[in-house]
């Protein structure tokens, strides 16, 4: 079953030393799409000359917010700066102005890059100027961006954003993945509503900076503007999609001379002291509560710059209690691993200098680090990634008398690219973990973990891969990598894994494909997978044209799938017709059909006694909507027939009808509070007759209360649900409570303190707890599992 999701169609900012941007709702009416007129700063600040070229100066003084207020900013630091206008929409019409007027204005001296959006708007009224979250600002939201290309490379840059009041959002971007959020670094924003717009000021230290090291700096550069209640999108300079990517559009940007990062060491120590009391379930045969009324701990990130363009990071006893929980997902009738993105720092940093079209870096298999290390960065045209760090998971998740108890993983993982070409690379990469596992663990027994993370002694895995791009709109990517496992009880795996990858794509046409060959010995300790043993393909197919009035754009898709094992047999297939549209009133809405099969054979499930097929099918539909200010939601609804994969014992899997709905609402009643809502239903109900199987449901709500840009006040409250009919399902009944606060005060990232609280209910039965005699569930009754109190403060020196 697919479901197709919406790209966002944005630019983010660049890293630049200093930003200042500005957006000013020009004083004279935007009628039809045309800008207002020119004020007096065109004929003062510096003009860029060429296409696409931008000169900027070195200015003797930051700017100011008050510079850029008015409507002549002139006698300010204004009058020093390159002045940049001239956007284009690539939403709604392509080609086409702005709808409303913006400049930029840009400097820098000898520390900081400096870049002021003017932003002009008809209606300012409607602007959408939150107080929110770092980083929780989207295309729902009023924003600028610029992206900085400091190796000029076409191939990455960092990005920064703000909205019209100054929340930062900052990322590294490339036209394959799109942006990568994890990247956080120190730099400054402002910005202000005025009766004609908003100005936003982004001063971005060369620190935050890597580039190379030349006196003549030459950086690409895209500038970009998104306004919500006309859907604008505008560009400078002008993309299409006529050409395949946005930074092999991106312009030039000339005239930083001598400057330089300088000595860039940071250390980030912590400090956290709390208490809990939770209840230990690794051996479920005796479990028992345990408790710290009052415990301290302590860590420490650091980071170092050399040679202005590696970045060494160091941490040693990480602690990520602050980072966001996991967004819902429904994991019951899931045959396979459901993917969860990571969400701590450390791991996510830097990601795209391990990636390949093999997932070998899937960092959720490092759960418990102690102290690791990390370099990546660029050197010429080599790219470099590489990571040592420890597990400590692996010998806290037994019991105390387990073999393997206290011992602890160990994970390397090496990436070397070399560029060649326009936007192509060529790739090696070798990702290896080690345990002196004990044969005799329980650790399976106690359904904690797989083989490999259990019993498996060494993983060992290397390959080469590449990318290639042929002109603007194609290319193609591959990889072939090969693995080595040796497991404690003396069985050993080996194989090799194939994927090729190949996509076209213009204004009107996106067309992909992928073949994938994975052997019976193939194993990843390190990576996300899935399945060995099978060849797939799989083709995706759409193509759109653009009425550009309410509808925006209409698209015709095809979607299909083909998987078989090595011995010949089809194990699945899929073709998916769907048609989706994009309405101008910041609506999407897709609806879609699947025809379906799967086969299960002996080695899948024991209960069946030759290869089985199973007819599937379902239709579903998806909307999204943001038009209103205060209120957006987004929701995806699917009907089948599908199979139960965990029917009562002795039973074979069969079919079921299924009905799946992923809701999540978000209300903003005022404008520091935001309210996000999700509800996600999983139900099964017997074909052959009038009886249900399963209903799974989870509600979260999240609220958060943004006092200022610093102070925040976290609640999110999540319910979980599983009833089952033992008649025809295997699955145990749970219901689970779940409540977490969190008070923020962060000054930047790296800086900041934390007062967390965690509670959670289960409906477990207490006396087989304090009896040590098993885990049993309950039909209503609940009991607190866990709870946990905790402080933290961090703070960032930087050298």
């Amino acid at each position: 079953m697919r479901i197709f999701k919406k790209l966002a169609n944005r630019v983010f900012l660049v890293p630049a030393t200093a930003l200042l941007s500005i957006c000013l709702p020009g004083q004279a009416q935007v009628t039809n799409g045309d800008p207002p007129p020119s004020t007096t700063i065109s004929s003062i600040a510096p003009q860029h000359t060429a296409p696409n070229v931008i000169t900027i100066p070195r200015i003797d003084r930051a700017p100011a917010l008050e510079d850029f207020l008015t409507m002549k900013p002139a006698l300010g630091v204004a009058q020093q700066m390159s002045k940049v206008e001239g956007f284009t929409q690539l939403d709604p019409k392509e080609g086409s102005p702005a709808q409303q007027k913006t400049e930029v204005y840009l400097g820098y001296d000898a520390k900081n890059f400096y870049t002021v959006f003017v932003c002009f708007d008809s209606e300012p009224g409607k602007i959408r100027a939150r107080m929110t979250r770092r980083e929780n600002i989207g295309p729902e939201h009023d924003e600028v961006q610029i992206y900085l290309d400091t190796f000029n490379d076409r191939r990455r840059s960092y990005g920064f954003m703000a909205n019209p009041v100054g929340i930062q959002f900052d990322y590294i971007w490339t036209d394959n993945n799109g942006y990568d959020a994890s990247f956080d670094t120190v730099w400054d924003s402002q910005g202000k509503v005025t009766n004609s717009g908003y100005v936003v000021l982004m001063s971005i230290p060369f620190k935050s900076l890597r580039f190379s090291s030349s006196p003549q700096q030459t950086w690409g550069i895209l500038l970009q503007r998104i306004i919500p209640h006309n859907n604008d999108n505008s560009f400078y300079p002008k993309l299409t999609r006529k050409i395949q990517g946005r930074l092999t559009q991106e312009g030039t940007l000339m005239g930083l001379n001598n400057i330089s990062p300088g000595r860039n060491i940071q250390l980030q120590p912590y400090g956290i002291a709390g208490a809990f009391r939770v209840l230990d379930q690794r051996d479920p045969d005796r479990p028992f509560f345990t408790e710290n009324h009052l415990g301290a701990d302590a860590g420490l990130d650091a980071k170092m710059i050399i040679k202005d363009s590696l970045v060494l990071d160091m941490t040693f006893n990480p602690d990520f209690r602050q980072v966001e929980s996991d967004e819902p997902q429904t994991t019951v009738n899931q045959r396979f691993e459901v993917f969860f993105p990571e969400k701590r720092p450390f791991f996510q940093e830097n990601t795209s200098f391990f990636q390949t079209p093999i997932d070998l870096y899937f960092t959720r298999r490092i759960s418990d680090p102690q102290a690791g290390v990390r370099l990546t960065g660029k050197m010429g045209n080599y790219g470099i990634g590489l990571l040592a760090i420890d597990d400590q998971s692996p010998g806290r998740i037994v019991p105390d008398d387990d073999p393997n108890r206290r011992k602890r993983a160990y994970f390397t993982i090496a990436r070397l690219t070399r560029d060649i070409g326009k936007q192509s690379h060529v790739g090696v990469i070798y990702a290896d973990r080690e345990f002196s596992a004990d044969a005799n663990t329980r650790c399976d027994d106690l359904d904690l973990g797989s083989d490999v993370k259990c019993l498996g002694e060494s993983n060992r895995v290397g390959g080469i891969d590449t990318r290639l791009h042929f002109g603007d709109h194609a290319y193609i990517e591959g990889q072939a990598v090969v693995s080595s496992t040796r497991y404690a009880d003396g069985r050993y795996d080996a194989g090799p894994a194939f994927q090729g990858y190949g996509r076209y794509e213009t204004r009107k046409v996106f067309f992909d494909s992928v073949a994938i060959s994975n052997a019976n010995g193939f194993v990843t300790a390190t990576g996300f997978f899935r399945r060995p043993g099978i060849y797939r393909e799989s083709q995706f197919f759409q193509y759109r044209w653009y009425p550009e009035n309410q509808i925006t754009r209409i698209a015709p898709q095809f979607f299909h799938i083909g998987l078989w094992g090595h011995n010949g047999d089809k194990l699945e297939g899929l073709n998916e017709p769907g048609l989706s549209f994009i309405l101008k009133a910041n609506t999407d809405f897709t609806v879609f059909r699947g025809f379906t099969h799967e086969a299960l054979t002996p080695a899948d499930f024991d209960t069946l006694t030759r290869l089985t097929n199973y007819n599937k099918g379902y239709w579903g539909v998806q909307v999204n909507n943001s038009y209103l200010k205060w209120l957006s939601f987004f929701g995806n609804f699917i009907t089948a027939k599908t199979i139960n994969f965990d029917p009562p014992s002795g039973t074979a899997p069969f079919l079921a009808n299924e009905q799946n709905l992923n809701l999540t609402v978000t209300v903003r009643p005022w404008n520091p509070l935001t309210i996000d809502n999700t509800y996600l239903l999983e139900r099964l109900t017997a074909r052959t007759a009038d009886a249900g199987i399963i209903n799974s449901h989870i509600i979260r709500s999240k609220w958060n209360y943004q006092y200022n840009r610093e102070l925040s006040f976290r609640a999110i409250f999540q319910y979980d649900t599983l009833l089952n009919n033992p008649l025809f399902s295997g699955l145990e009944q749970h219901k689970n409570f779940n409540s977490d606060f969190l008070v923020t005060y962060l000054v930047h990232p790296g800086t900041a303190f934390y007062v967390g609280y965690n509670s959670n209910l289960q409906n477990l039965d207490p006396i087989g707890i304090t009896s040590h005699t098993g885990l049993f569930r309950t039909r209503r009754s609940f009991i607190n599992d866990g709870r946990i109190l905790f402080v933290k403060v961090s703070y960032l020196f930087r050298f």
